[in-house]
């Protein structure tokens, strides 16, 4: 089965309404430091397709149940790099299209500008994540991601063709993006909904980390080891990741949007992952 009922690793933090989800791509070749699915794609950061992927779909989407989103997607991005040549993601919104399926689309990439014309015929939402507007940041940390502005260009374009529009600012990783948090805020102004995160660690994405930005895990590592240790991650200490959820939370109110955040055990309105803006 290629539509899997999304459970992230059955987290009890997880607060997301039921869905399913479904990657078109194997792997993802943005590469970002940061990225957890190192721990359990191998060669993760090498991009791969999927045999009989679209003939196999349209199997299974004659037999989906249409009240029920398909989120594209939470282990590989839809848009790497290839996509550009390939269209695979492109069929697959097609398909989408032609079975009536609800879609809530995420993305690091600017490439889903090609595809408005679907995706404004879909019962959809499209987000970006955006960790910082800072260039030279989000270039050390996602080095193969498009970068920030673009993401933003094509997303503020999805708008103008009426489609709903959310955002992730993910993850917020304090001495570094927290501190172009407004920034960034204020460059997605004219979304929906904004989701958020605090960096969570698995011990490869610690150790990318440490070898990338070394001077700044010497500050932030001491937080983590006075953290938690919750499903396989390190957590900053509760009374911190309170702090920087309340402070992001009465920033995104302020401006007229509602909030969202990820497995942190703080709340969400309407929904944790912009589903709510899916006719």
């Amino acid at each position: 089965m290629y539509i899997r009922p999304f459970d992230p690793w059955k987290s009890q933090l997880c607060t997301c309404p039921f869905k399913y989800t479904l990657n078109v791509y194997t792997g993802c070749d943005h590469a970002c430091v940061y990225c957890y699915i190192t721990a359990y794609i191998p060669n993760a950061f090498r991009v791969r397709t999927k045999e009989n992927l679209l003939l196999k779909l349209e199997r299974e989407l004659r037999r989906f149940d249409r009240r029920y989103i398909i989120a594209l997607s939470y282990s590989s991005d839809p848009y790497p790099t290839i996509e550009r040549e390939l269209g695979i993601t492109r069929k697959v919104l097609e398909l989408f299209r032609r079975h009536d399926a609800r879609c809530l689309l995420l993305t690091k990439s600017d490439i889903f500008e090609r595809d408005v014309d679907i995706l404004k015929k879909l019962r959809c939402a499209v987000g970006i994540t955006v960790t910082t507007v800072d260039e030279r940041k989000a270039r050390l940390l996602e080095p193969n991601a498009p970068a920030p502005k673009a993401r933003i260009r094509a997303l503020r374009r999805a708008k103008e063709e009426g489609i709903p529009v959310y955002a992730r600012i993910d993850p917020i990783i304090p001495f570094y993006t927290w501190e172009d948090f407004e920034e960034t805020l204020d460059a997605l102004g004219f979304v929906s909904h904004i989701t958020v995160s605090t960096l969570k660690l698995r011990p490869d994405s610690k150790r990318r980390m440490f070898a990338k930005f070394p001077e700044l895990m010497e500050k932030l590592w001491p937080l983590y080891e006075r953290g938690e240790r919750m499903e396989g991650y390190y957590y900053l200490p509760r009374e911190l990741r309170m702090e920087i959820l309340k402070k992001a939370e009465k920033k995104i109110l302020e401006r007229g949007i509602t909030f969202g955040s990820c497995r942190e055990g703080y709340r969400s309105y309407p929904s944790c992952d912009g589903s709510h803006l899916v006719p």
